[in-house]
Formats: structure tokens, C-alpha cells, sequence
């Protein structure tokens, strides 16, 4: 009930701050949450149990709320308590917003059935998952909810200014810039799963045992980073259209079709010998994969088709990019056996980072020419 109330006065923030075009603070504000959720896991629940994860839950909330406050600052924004029903406007709003309440819900009533499933596994399994897809969620956050968040305004005014040449082109741009992002960080994800989740939390009475259960589950999240992604791209198209009820129809069906998988992948992987919560994770990555693409080919009919020739442009670069940055991570991982998990995490991600830049350059990505003035830049 703390955080839900947090949360609310946060997402209020979150509005203020979008309706004046800026786009840090609430880009970063999910990315605190997740902080205050693993501090609430490695420190507090160790201490406190059950306790402590709701407490790191109400510190995550706290701290989305915090790192917003600063943007505040010379808005001159003001807050009175009303519904507001008499506006057209507002009433429009609670139309559109119908349909949302209805998808988050779906979501939520997956994560139960998830819950659920894990609860009768072996020992380690609920906990194994919900870490992993946290994990798998920082990375998330930062490419796709900061960029969906950004690009929306942008989207939406193309929409109402009628100008769907330009929003193709902007989507498409977008949905390449995030692939660029998102493809490394699952594929680094995928590699440097063991010694990631190992710097992250192998402490105390999470041990080797325990990061094995998460980095195997990590496996499986991480393979839906792409999809997850691109999907927080695609449904803000939907939304700048004014259409909130496709995106929810596809996610509910999205939602059976996870639970199938769930199940069917559970029972292989215990009949295969391995621990059956990975097909949670496994089922949770081809559900989002099918969600996505059936949305992608909706918002083409609706934009009159994508502009293939910028999606091209670099896309092939980026998988040959990805797909060199795997195979030196692989080599990486061989030749540090048996070194610290620091030097193997810390040193898989330089090296990983630094061959994807470089042999996407190469290769001709349009993104790895602009990401170095665009971090000096950032950095001025």
C-alpha cells in the first residue's frame, strides 16, 4: 500500500516532467526502482526475510520518486485535487486509459500463474526466476522504457499532424536504434549470465548453488530482451494513434499463449534432466517474441508499411556486430577459467563492448558512428 501510494504521487512527476519535453529523470526513475527492489533481496531479506523484500519494494519506490524531484525545479507546476470530469480532454484520457488498466492487469495475472507454476518446483525456483527476470529487466529499462518514453511526444504529434511519412521514418529509426542496444546486452547477457549474476549477488547464503539457478533462468530471460524491447516501441505507436485496445487484445493472447509454453517447456526441461523453472523463462521469451511480431505486422497495416530501406541500414551490421561480440566473449570466458568473477564480469563487458563498436563501425551501423559524439556530448 506504501509504495502503491508512492508510486502514484511518482507517476505524477513522471507526467510533469514529459509534458515539458524532458525525459532523463523518469527515463531513470524504473532503473532506481529495480536498485531499491535488489537492495531489498542482497541486504535487507537476508536480515528481515519475506520483510525485507517489501521493504526494498517501498525504498525502490522512494527512490523513482526522488530522482525526479529535481526536474521540478522552475516548472511552476501546480496540482489541484479534482477528477476533472468536465473536461472533454480528461474524459478522452480515462476512455484510453480503459483499455491499459486492462493490459497491465493481464500482466500482473501472469506473473501469478508464473508465481504459481514456480511455487511447486524445487526449491530455489520462484526466487531464481524473479531475480533472473529482474536482471534481465536493468537493461530493459534503460534502452527500451527510457527511448519508448522519449519517443512517444514525438510520435504523437507526427500522428496529429498527419504526418505518417514522418512517423514511419521516426519509427523506423527507433526500432533500429533500440535493436542496436538491446541485441549486444542480450547476447552479453546470454555469455556473461554466471559471473554477473555471481558479482551481483553471491554473498552470504547465496552461493554457487543459487547463482546457478539464476544465471539458468537468465539464459532464457535474456533471450527475450530483443522482443521485450522492441515491444515497449511498437505499443507507443499504438498508443500515439489513440488505439490503447489493440496492443492490450494481443498482450491477453500473448498471456495464454505464455502460460502453454510455460508448462510444456517446464515438463521438457524436467524430462531432459534440467531444472524445469527455465521453461517459465523460456515460454515467458517466445510468448513476447510472438506478442511483438503480431503487433509489428498490425502497425505496419496501420502506418501504411515500414521504411524498410533505414531498418536495413545497419540491421545487418548489428547482428554481425552481436554475433563477433559472442564468439570473442566465448573465447573470453575460456581463457579466464578459473579467474575472479569480477575480472571475468567487469573485464567480458569491456572487451564484449568495445568489438560490438567496433565491428558494427565496420560494418557499416549508422548508430556506432554516432554513439561517440553522442556519449561526448552527453558528457560536456
Amino acid at each position: 500500500m506504501t509504495s502503491a501510494v508512492i508510486f502514484g504521487v511518482s507517476g505524477l512527476c513522471m507526467g510533469i516532467l514529459n509534458a515539458h519535453q524532458h525525459f532523463l529523470l523518469p527515463a531513470l526513475a524504473p532503473t532506481f526502482f529495480w536498485l531499491g527492489w535488489i537492495v531489498g533481496v542482497t541486504l535487507l531479506s537476508p536480515r528481515m526475510g519475506i520483510h525485507g523484500l517489501a521493504w526494498g519494494v517501498v525504498l525502490g519506490a522512494l527512490m523513482h520518486l526522488l530522482i525526479q524531484l529535481p526536474g521540478l525545479r522552475g516548472r511552476s507546476a501546480r496540482y489541484y485535487l479534482g477528477l476533472g470530469l468536465k473536461d472533454p480532454t480528461v474524459r478522452r484520457v480515462g476512455a484510453l486509459m480503459a483499455p491499459r488498466l486492462l493490459g497491465v492487469g493481464v500482466v500482473q495475472l501472469n506473473f501469478l500463474v508464473n508465481t504459481i507454476l514456480a511455487s511447486g518446483m524445487p526449491e530455489g525456483s520462484l526466487s531464481g526466476i524473479t531475480i533472473a527476470f529482474a536482471v534481465m529487466m536493468m537493461p530493459q529499462v534503460i534502452i527500451a522504457q527510457a527511448t519508448g518514453i522519449a519517443v512517444l511526444p514525438t510520435f504523437s504529434a507526427q500522428v496529429a499532424r498527419n504526418e505518417l511519412g514522418e512517423m514511419r521514418a521516426s519509427l523506423a529509426n527507433t526500432l533500429r536504434g533500440v535493436l542496436f542496444l538491446s541485441l549486444p546486452a542480450s547476447v552479453g547477457l546470454i555469455i556473461l549470465r554466471r559471473p554477473v549474476v555471481a558479482m551481483l549477488f553471491q554473498r552470504g547464503a547465496f552461493d554457487a548453488r543459487s547463482t546457478e539457478l539464476v544465471a539458468w533462468a537468465l539464459l532464457w530471460y535474456a533471450a527475450g530482451l530483443v522482443g521485450h524491447s522492441l515491444l515497449e516501441i511498437v505499443a507507443r505507436a499504438f498508443y500515439a494513434m489513440q488505439d490503447t485496445r489493440t496492443p492490450v487484445v494481443v498482450g491477453a493472447g500473448a498471456m495464454t499463449l505464455n502460460v502453454v509454453f510455460s508448462v510444456v517447456f517446464s515438463i521438457l526441461f524436467a524430462r531432459a534432466g534440467r531444472a524445469p523453472h527455465a521453461g517459465l523463462a523460456l515460454g515467458n521469451s517466445l510468448a513476447t517474441a510472438v506478442e511483438c511480431v503480431i503487433l509489428l505486422l498490425l502497425l505496419r497495416t496501420r502506418v501504411g508499411g515500414f521504411d524498410l530501406g533505414r531498418l536495413r541500414r545497419g540491421l545487418l551490421a548489428t547482428v554481425g556486430g552481436a554475433a563477433l561480440m559472442g564468439l570473442s566473449l566465448w573465447g573470453w570466458l575460456e581463457a579466464m577459467s578459473g579467474a575472479s568473477v569480477w575480472a571475468a564480469g567487469f573485464g567480458g563487458v569491456a572487451i564484449g563492448g568495445g568489438i560490438f563498436w567496433l565491428s558494427s563501425l565496420l560494418l557499416g551501423a549508422p548508430e556506432a558512428r554516432q554513439l561517440p559524439a553522442l556519449l561526448l556530448r552527453r558528457s560536456a
